[in-house]
């Protein structure tokens, strides 16, 4: 199977072009590199069925791209992923998240893909009446980010019905895993392990009550390759654990699994911050035959040992947390 990967050298993106790489199926990314790390791609690269196109969704040349590699499947991960940053710029937002996904679902059609996955996202939902949130709940987008995220759910259904383009929308929660960067508007995951295995001091906004859903990019990139197939169409699912983990105890998990002191300062609550997010992915169980299968502790397990890896360290911290 031919697939394109927009965002495939994300951090969720690269771990999916390295399971599809590696259950022989032939890859395209198409990446701007603006937030995605070509280092993602190095074991890619050696693949004889792998190609890099190094452009933004926007760009008036992917339709032409497309045409030429005629993918099966598309899984669109390319986004403008920082909240901040929409509320700030919503223009531009709007042009790599609406504009983008436009672009792409016309190259789409045009080509003859039979199906886009779409990644979407918690965002959409808003506040939260009832958690975990169920997959067909109300949305209640409060950011131009999450607006813009709707919108393109909406193009997919609008494209499906007038083009017969199939298509299936994962809204993922709280994505940790390998590749993550604490950088920017990072997860938190990410910014506690680098902190801590730097022995910088780490911060818990609140009193450390705030809840959010952990899943582990293993088992999304799991979904991703079900739905790939012709499970799911026309649908929306949840992929997450619905299971709520607060602030302070993901803090002393991944101290435990960095070894590290479990003693973070704490700051006031940042203005906007959900008090909890937790998403129902039981769904995704019969309509995708998935399910999520990585514990929080072994995943962020996983997490510290890539990190430190990555660092070139064998253990142990550089100093006090």
């Amino acid at each position: 199977m031919r697939v394109l990967v927009t965002g495939g050298a994300g951090f969720i993106g690269s771990n999916l072009v390295d399971r599809l790489l590696a259950e022989g199926h032939e890859v395209a990314v198409v990446d701007d590199l603006s937030s995605g790390d070509r280092e993602n791609l190095a074991e890619a690269a050696g693949h004889a069925g792998f190609a890099l196109h190094e452009m933004s969704v926007t760009d008036p040349e992917l339709a032409g791209v497309v045409e030429r590699f005629r993918p099966e499947v598309i899984c669109h991960l390319a986004a403008q992923i920082s909240v901040r940053r929409s509320v700030a710029e919503p223009v531009h937002d709007a042009r790599v998240n609406v504009e983008g996904t436009v672009n792409l679902l016309e190259a789409a059609r045009r080509a003859g893909t039979r199906k886009v996955v779409f990644a979407s996202s918690v965002a959409v939902y808003g506040r939260p009446k009832v958690l975990p949130v169920p997959d067909g709940a109300d949305t209640d987008p409060r950011s131009p980010y999450a607006a813009a995220k709707l919108s393109g759910e909406m193009y997919l259904a609008t494209f499906s019905a007038l083009y017969g383009l199939e298509y299936t929308t994962l809204v993922l929660s709280n994505v940790y895993g390998p590749r993550q960067s604490p950088e920017g508007e990072a997860g938190v995951v990410a910014i506690f392990t680098d902190a801590l295995l730097s022995g910088k001091p780490t911060v818990v906004y609140g009193d450390g009550t705030q809840t959010r859903d952990y899943i582990y990019v293993d088992d999304v990139v799991d979904g991703f390759v079900r739905a790939c197939g012709d499970r799911g169409n026309g649908r929306r699912f949840n992929l997450g654990t619905g299971v709520q983990t607060t602030d302070r105890e993901l803090h002393s998990l991944v101290a435990a699994a960095a070894g590290a002191p479990d003693e973070p300062g704490y700051a006031p609550p940042r203005l906007g911050d959900l008090p909890a997010m937790a998403v129902d992915p039981a769904p995704a169980y019969e309509g995708l035959g998935w399910q999520p299968r990585t514990e929080l502790a072994v995943g962020l397990k996983a997490t510290v040992e890539w990190a430190r890896r990555r660092r070139g360290e064998t253990g142990g911290t550089s100093g006090a947390a």
